[in-house]
């Protein structure tokens, strides 16, 4: 997860005093939390647990769009094996394993890459990208152990429980971690982050690694930050009338928890969309900003991937629901 200096200058509103003019109105839901939440058998010991399911992701056709089955590729591919790809859509060229790809010298991969652009009627300076498989990454097994106690700590802070399995699915699924850029715990918070929302992190001790602390923090980043500002962003543009449980909406709110909110404002201006719907989202795959780049178009997508691959794990896709089918009738005779 990505957060920049700036963010510090957009929590100030939440410590400014009572009279100020400037005091963001508190945010809270206008739906119902526990909507989407469903009860489910955890995988290993079979007890209930609470589990968000939204029938949204099919209904809107996400389970066929090629960036979407794309990334489900990669989050069921091992680390050995690379899918080439285009950018744009995803399409898969041709599969190799790391060991023998690096083995190529650097005149033999660019010949290799020319033969597919030739195979694949590509322009001779068409990109072709190399993504590693990240199955151990995606391990959804171990993410969902931790789904129903953070949909209980969203919705106990007043917020979306949606966000968090979102976040869980695809932030740390195989085990707590450091990124690069310095997010660590299930919810991948910077330390300044963490520390404004009343996390310790110093050198003794780094509160981000209690599970429900961090949850909190998260969900008062979502409500007090990511929301309110995702739709001071719709507001400029002209957008409303939108619900806040849109597939759209939600995935829009998760760019902001990504990349922050003023980079998605610039990426959203760089093409002025006049309409909340998922086209918006998908033209934001395809648009890059200098703060908006790859990792963030690729965000939401991965959000539509695991919420997929989660969900049949689950056996909850639609072709996986078994209707029972009607008792025949006696024929009136």
């Amino acid at each position: 997860m990505q957060f920049f200096i700036s963010i510090l200058l957009t929590l100030k509103f939440i410590t400014l005093p009572p009279d100020s003019n400037t005091m963001a109105v508190p945010y809270t839901s206008s739906f119902d939390l526990r909507q989407d939440v469903i009860s489910v058998p955890n995988y290993k010991t079979q007890v209930k647990m609470d589990f968000v399911f939204n029938m949204q992701v099919y209904q809107l056709g996400c389970d066929t769009m090629p960036n979407v089955k794309f990334w489900r590729s990669i989050m069921n591919l091992h680390k050995d094996s690379a899918l080439f790809n285009t950018p744009a859509n995803r399409n898969v060229l041709s599969k190799t394993h790391i060991n023998q790809w690096e083995e190529k010298d650097l005149t033999q991969k660019s010949c290799f890459k020319d033969s597919l652009r030739d195979c694949y009627c590509l322009e001779d300076s068409a990109r072709i990208l190399l993504t590693n498989g990240k199955s151990f990454f995606y391990d959804f097994e171990k993410a969902s152990a931790n789904f129903h106690r953070g949909i209980n700590d969203f919705i106990a802070n007043g917020v979306d429980p949606w966000y968090a399995q979102a976040i869980l699915m695809i932030e740390s699924p195989n085990k707590l971690q450091k990124s690069n850029a310095g997010a660590y715990g299930s919810f991948q918070l910077m330390k300044d982050v963490a520390r404004l929302f009343g996390l310790k992190v110093n050198k003794n001790i780094d509160e981000r690694v209690d599970f429900d602390r961090s949850a909190f923090a998260a969900s008062s980043l979502i409500k007090k930050i990511c929301i309110p500002k995702t739709r001071q962003i719709l507001d400029s543009l002209g957008i409303t009338g939108y619900q806040e449980n849109e597939l759209w909406f939600r995935l829009l709110v998760m760019h902001s928890y990504h990349a922050g909110a003023g980079n998605v404002k610039k990426a959203l201006f760089s093409f002025r969309p006049t309409e909340g719907n998922m086209n918006l989202i998908y033209t934001l795959w395809h648009t890059e900003t200098k703060q908006f780049r790859s990792a963030s178009q690729n965000y939401s997508q991965l959000v539509l991937a695991a919420m997929l691959e989660v969900n049949e794990k689950f056996k909850l896709a639609p072709h996986q629901l078994v209707i029972e089918p009607k008792p025949k009738e006696n024929a009136l005779r």
